[in-house]
């Protein structure tokens, strides 16, 4: 889980903020005034950030001071005199010069906190770069959640944490949720094919996604919310085609995917900048962005199969030697050659769902 910092300085509903802020548990909230500790829990880190002033002669309940070295003292000086706290360094980045300086601190402080003026997140990547085997934190400073978003992703490693001063209730949580590291692994269970049908013609849906997808890698599709199976991409060679890494043809229009949340979508509803889950033979998950969905009109195959606990599966592919599903140890096996006896890797959702979102009620599908 990356850093989540909230910056209460300029809050205009600082109280509703500060509770939001501590149910969900962010990491830090930061204040220019040791007041705005009173009464917080010992689990938040407590930031002070005095701006155009001096540095208090009490910190009261502060654990981290951010200075300004030309404005409070160098941060090793600061260190000595006040061996309780910890002392990080505030740069803002306009030039060449201010990027050396956060080059510097990244390498050196316990704490960085970065803003960057300039909207390219090049000036970030190449600090993240110069900060790799340093034990300090890099936190940088977003103007908004979907700017967070970014610079959690930079470099793939992306800034350590991020600083957000929440416009309204509501921005705090979506920080947080910003900062969750992947999304959470899935319990695969080994199913076994009890029946296969040719169906004739339907549409089919291709999701080309933005990322390259790994050998035993693709998503879950199903054609009930409470079954799936996964479904492999064109990674692997083919005799008359390139592999398309990026690819995976899922499934007949009306198939369930999952996406962000534990939440469903239906194949035909995809689009490019749609998120749905890459999930691997192991049960890692991780959400990819969708390029495009080609969806045409392709013979169709229907896979029935059934798990441990006596629970069906239902998935409908294209009939084509060439569309491929996973079953254990990444064994890829084409959905033309499934017979019953074959066994499979899938999910079994445990709740039904209204329009993709997981809700207890009573739902029949078949």
């Amino acid at each position: 889980m990356k850093l989540t910092w909230v910056d209460v300085r300029t809050c205009p509903t600082k109280s509703a903020v500060l509770e939001e802020a501590l149910h969900i548990k962010v990491d830090g909230i930061l204040s220019d005034s040791t007041a705005d500790f009173d009464g917080l829990p010992p689990t938040v880190r407590k930031i002070l950030f005095p701006t155009g002033t001096s540095l208090p002669d009490d910190f009261g309940q502060a654990d981290v001071v951010i200075v300004v070295p030309d404005e409070h003292g160098q941060l090793d000086e600061l260190a000595a005199a006040h061996p309780e706290i910890e002392f990080g360094q505030y740069v803002e980045i306009t030039d060449a010069a201010t990027l050396d300086e956060a080059c510097r601190s990244a390498q050196s402080n316990k704490w960085s906190l970065l803003y960057f003026r300039d909207p390219t997140k090049i000036p970030l990547e190449i600090v993240i770069a110069a900060a790799a085997g340093s034990s300090g934190k890099l936190v940088t400073i977003a103007q908004d959640v979907t700017e967070a978003e970014i610079i959690f992703g930079v470099l793939e490693h992306g800034s350590d944490g991020v600083m957000l001063a929440p416009a309204a209730v509501g921005d705090t949580t979506a920080l947080k949720a910003a900062a969750a590291d992947g999304s959470p692994a899935l319990d695969l269970v080994e199913l076994t094919v009890t029946a296969t049908e040719h169906v004739g013609m339907g549409e089919r849906a291709c999701v080309d996604t933005c990322t390259y997808f790994r050998k035993d890698e693709g998503i879950l599709v199903g054609s009930h919310s409470k079954g799936m199976i996964l479904c492999v991409s064109e990674t692997h060679p083919l005799p008359y085609m390139p592999t398309r890494p990026f690819r995976v043809n899922a499934g007949a229009i009306h198939s369930y995917t999952l996406s962000a949340e534990g939440r469903t979508h239906y194949l035909s509803e995809l689009k490019s900048g749609s998120k749905v889950m890459a999930v691997d033979t192991s049960g890692r998950t991780r959400m990819v962005t969708v390029g495009r969905v080609k969806i045409e009109s392709r013979p169709l195959i229907s896979v029935d199969a059934v798990a441990p606990d006596g629970q069906t599966v239902n998935l409908i592919l294209q009939d084509d030697w060439h569309v491929r599903v996973l079953g254990p140890a990444g064994v890829v096996l084409n959905s033309t050659e499934l017979k019953p006896g074959d066994t499979v890797l899938g999910y079994l959702p445990t709740q039904d769902r209204h329009v993709g979102y997981p809700i207890n009620e009573f739902c029949l599908e078949k």
